[in-house]
């Protein structure tokens, strides 16, 4: 059976290494925390001691971290995936990263050989564990075509934008725009909480109405509750997301100016709370006028 290996198991990546046990793939994986691993380890996953240890004789490697830091650092650094990786092996970054890194990463990797596959993902961690996610695509048709095999434990949606790249635009462009929609839905309703509206009813009327969208729909009633507990989504990845959108942004348009308030709102809300939910904005903007 093909090799997988499979680098950085939080929120999304670990149900996406479960994914490829459950297809019966052999599967090595590495995460800074081997804790993170120990339930996969117990399915059949191998541990390996590194990324560079991890990709030895691997068919695909796939890589779900944090941002460029973390991307560069698993496929380029001490111990990077790439030192040990055999040409004509598929990279499949599946991180959102930024354009530039997106391409130089192609670049340095191609350069040694390897085929690169453009591959962020939009789904909640649930979708991840079920392989109902889906895959945005930026890469060569048939290397798109030779990485299929790898893709379909983790969708049967695969959105194929064009050149490699591509894929990470639209990804930015996506969590942009969810980044704008929170924002402003927890203005709308920190205005509606201190106009003395039925809370409940402005959750449903939000969520029912014409500004509905999936985004409106999940967090509304979460931050009328103050409920945060589902946490899958957290402030300091929103602002890294938009912050590197708004960077390709000013590259291609003379001014983004909503897109540069939804960065400024989620740089408070990174401040206020890193690590917890994104919805946690409700809290910031419901605060007392001084």
């Amino acid at each position: 059976m093909a090799r997988v290996a499979f680098i950085g198991l939080g929120r999304m990546g670990h149900g996406m290494a479960g994914r490829y046990l459950e297809a019966g793939f052999t599967v090595a994986v590495w995460n800074r925390s081997k804790a993170r691993a120990e339930d996969l380890i117990a399915r059949g996953a191998h541990w390996a001691t590194s990324p560079e240890d991890a990709a030895i004789d691997a068919d695909a490697v796939v890589s779900m971290v944090a941002d460029d830091e973390a991307s560069r650092r698993v496929w380029l650094g001490q111990d990077g995936a790439a030192a040990n990786m055999k040409a004509g092996t598929l990279a499949i970054e599946c991180s959102t990263v930024s354009h530039g890194h997106a391409l130089e990463l192609a670049r340095e990797l191609n350069g040694r050989g390897l085929i690169y596959i453009d591959c962020p993902v939009t789904g909640l961690p649930s979708a991840a564990a079920e392989g109902k996610l889906t895959l945005l695509v930026g890469a060569d048709a048939a290397d798109l075509e030779k990485a299929q095999p790898f893709l379909r434990p983790l969708s049967s949606t695969i959105r194929h934008f064009g050149a490699v790249g591509t894929g990470t635009v639209f990804k930015l462009i996506n969590n942009l725009m969810g980044a704008v929609q929170i924002a402003s839905l927890a203005e709308g309703l920190a205005m509606a909480e201190q106009a003395g509206l039925d809370m409940n009813l402005v959750a449903e009327a939000l969520a029912t109405g014409a500004v509905a969208s999936p985004q409106v729909i999940r967090h509304s009633k979460r931050m009328v509750a103050r409920d945060f507990s589902d946490a899958s989504f957290t402030a300091a990845l929103r602002h890294k997301d938009a912050a590197y959108a708004v960077t390709l942004a000013e590259t291609l348009l003379p001014g983004v100016p909503v897109s540069r308030a939804a960065v400024e709102a989620y740089r408070r809300a990174r401040a206020h709370a890193p690590d917890e939910d994104e919805g946690r904005m409700i809290e910031i903007v419901s605060q007392p006028k001084r």
